[in-house]
């Protein structure tokens, strides 16, 4: 399906449904680049959605040591769909990441896309399950969020903390030629383990 080993799967090649949210594949991009991922690195993807960071995260470590929370059935089947669709395998686990972090392994790295209101619980849980040296990135569109997220990273704990925002626009065909649309800003938060 993608035969590359570069980040960045073209968002119509996974499998979608309106009310299950994907990111998109400029971000997706991106945070891969910030979980600075190896082969055989074990990863938690917090709010896997429709499952394209999880396909992403497994392409590039290529093991079975990647575990993907969402507490929403229909995201969790679609993150089963586009993991066999790419041929990719990850631990899916339906429940919140309240319930579930504490029973995960250690890892090398974690990504949270959703922390539906409980940012800064499911960030000091996910601190804790990582190794040190392992890297923390978050992802939002809400500045409620960022501000949560910023709060609950503790300078004891992590070190090297980035704040981006990444704006993307992208072409469309109109009558006259091509107009640029831009999407819903994106905030990143990363940040390594001490």
């Amino acid at each position: 399906m993608w035969e590359y080993a570069t980040p960045g799967i073209p968002d119509d090649l996974f499998i979608t449904e309106k009310d299950v949210p994907i990111t998109k594949e400029e971000i997706r991009a991106i945070i891969i680049s910030k979980l600075r991922l190896r082969r055989n690195f074990s990863v938690i993807d917090v709010g896997c959605g429709s499952g394209s960071v999880t396909v992403e995260i497994c392409m590039q470590t290529q093991n079975n040591q990647v575990y993907a929370i969402d507490f929403d059935n229909k995201a969790i089947d679609l993150t089963k769909r586009n993991l066999e669709r790419f041929g990719v395998y990850a631990n899916i686990i339906s429940g919140t990441a309240q319930e579930v972090l504490s029973s995960l392994p250690i890892v090398d790295a974690i990504f949270v896309g959703g922390t539906w209101g409980k940012t800064e619980a499911i960030i000091n849980l996910a601190i804790q399950k990582l190794r040190s040296g392992g890297r923390l990135v978050i992802s939002t569109i809400l500045i409620e969020t960022m501000y949560h997220a910023i709060n609950a990273i503790d300078t004891k704990t992590v070190k090297d903390i980035d704040i981006s925002q990444i704006i993307i626009s992208k072409s469309k065909k109109v009558t006259t030629g091509t107009m640029m649309l831009a999407r819903n800003p994106i905030l990143i938060v990363s940040a390594t383990k001490i």
